[in-house]
């Protein structure tokens, strides 16, 4: 197959190139930039070596012919303005990007402040957790790192119908890569080392795709108490996850909940009362999931652990690109993190 790639030059097209360039069911990679200009990926990006690979300017013809599929790295507020022909052709794209993961105009004008936004019919777009995801369309919204991890960690007690409405209380935290690749004031180094910051509080552009999800699930769960906050790493993200539950339960029955909802999932390890690591999924495709139960208070603690640039971004989207074609759902994939 041929794929095309638009948005290379961010953090996670970056990643997703050197993943579509070795998966064994790709033939070649073709790169397109959101620019009329002509570039070198070897200008770009000197990390991926001396080649003569060019950055085509974007044109929905060349990549119709061109390309069997497309996936976009774009920033949010791209492919809303340039996708609407591909998705009319029900031509095969995986948007990475926020543009299409929420199904209301008024919500993208109040959490990522694009006015007069025009969606195409939800039949069109599958917001794609994987995990979880029965059927695809031809136009896969890839989900947000943030929502990712929370996600999985909330989905088998979410399935299950048993958090108590109003209890979820989130604390999320990611490593600088997740802020993206141009520089800013707080991720500049002298800023964020040796530091914490709590940003977005209660106004992180993820949260209403978190609660769009939740409510699929169970209808009663409308809201979620959500922080973020910026670590001095690299790559990586840790989601704290509390919640009160409408039932009685052991440490032993959430176990069981947990394992029999992710038994035949393989990107979702489940530790059961070993509450994971950052540093044990980076590098890889993994969500990793501890909990632990508090008969004392009644709440629940969902650790959930991923890669913001995997499992939150470009292997997440290949995943979805095995399964949209049929090929075997972890082929391309690392199957260990890069540990130590």
């Amino acid at each position: 197959m041929k794929v095309g790639i638009i948005g290379i030059t961010g953090y996670s097209g970056t990643v997703l190139y050197t993943l579509l360039a070795q998966h064994p069911k790709v033939s070649q990679v073709i790169l397109y930039g959101s620019t009329q200009e002509t570039q070198m990926l070897s200008e770009r990006i000197p990390a991926l070596g001396k080649n003569d690979i060019i950055i085509k300017p974007f044109d929905v013809k060349n990549i119709q012919q061109e390309t069997d599929c497309l996936f976009c790295a774009t920033p949010s507020g791209v492919t809303g303005k340039l996708m609407q022909p591909l998705i009319d052709s029900a031509f095969p794209v995986i948007d990475l990007s926020g543009d299409f993961r929420l199904r209301s105009e008024q919500l993208y004008e109040n959490w990522y402040h694009q006015k007069g936004r025009k969606l195409p019919p939800t039949n069109k777009i599958t917001y794609a957790l994987p995990e979880f995801t029965t059927h695809y369309t031809a136009y896969i919204a890839n989900p947000g790192c943030y929502a990712t991890a929370t996600l999985l960690g909330l989905a088998p007690l979410a399935r299950a119908g048993i958090i108590e409405a109003g209890s979820i209380i989130t604390d999320a935290k990611s490593g600088v890569s997740g802020a993206g690749k141009n520089p800013a004031t707080h991720t500049h180094f002298p800023f964020i080392n040796e530091n914490l910051w709590v940003y977005r509080l209660n106004q992180h552009q993820h949260i209403p795709e978190i609660t769009q999800q939740l409510s699929d699930w169970d209808a009663s769960l409308q809201q979620i108490q959500f922080s973020t906050t910026l670590l001095p790493i690299t790559r990586g993200i840790m989601v704290n996850t509390y919640a009160k539950l409408t039932q009685p339960v052991t440490q032993s029955i959430i176990e069981n909940i947990f394992t029999q909802c992710y038994a035949e999932k393989p990107f979702v390890r489940f530790r059961g009362a070993q509450l994971p690591t950052i540093k044990e999924v980076v590098g890889s495709n993994f969500c990793d999931i501890g909990v632990m139960w508090n008969p004392s208070t009644k709440i629940v603690t969902i650790v959930s652990v991923i890669d913001n640039l995997m499992k939150g971004a470009a292997g997440q989207a290949v995943q979805n690109f095995n399964l949209y074609f049929g090929f075997e759902e972890t082929v391309g994939l690392p199957q260990f993190p890069l540990f130590p």
